[in-house]
Order: structure tokens, then C-alpha cells, then sequence
């Protein structure tokens, strides 16, 4: 599965607007890296409490990318 749709559709999924949800892709030789935008109001539902959601988010989008052989990380701002 494609781990940028899989963020996004998740991402979507999560906030109240999910037109607002940008999604920046930059990938070195050995790293991607994900950059998730929502809504300054909605910033909480991604996160969740106590981080919750992004750990949750990670591990899922790391584990759609595990046969890349490269490091993935998810950033939320």
C-alpha cells in the first residue's frame, strides 16, 4: 500500500475539514519524510491526548513503508 495515501486518507478521516489536510512528501537516498498541515483549530484531533494519535499514526505509516528500506518520518505542524 502506498504509505502517502494511506497518511492522507487517515489524516482525512480524523479532522472536521479535510480539505485543509496538505501533505508534503521529501525523500533523500535513505529517508522519507512526511509533513502533515491541518487546521491550527484541529491540530489537537491529530495529536490526540497525550500524543496518542500521531505514535498511532506513525507506526502505521512506518509500517506501510517498512519493504522501502528507508527511514520514514511523519512531522504535524
Amino acid at each position: 500500500m502506498d504509505p502517502e495515501k494511506l497518511l492522507l486518507d487517515i489524516c482525512r478521516s480524523i479532522v472536521d475539514t479535510p480539505d485543509m489536510v496538505v501533505l508534503n512528501r521529501s525523500e533523500t537516498e535513505d529517508e522519507i519524510t512526511f509533513v502533515i498541515g491541518v487546521a491550527p483549530d484541529e491540530m489537537g484531533m491529530i495529536i490526540g491526548r497525550h500524543g496518542k494519535i500521531a505514535k498511532a499514526i506513525r507506526t502505521v505509516v512506518k509500517a506501510a513503508s517498512a519493504g522501502s528500506g528507508k527511514k520514514v518520518t511523519v512531522d504535524i505542524r
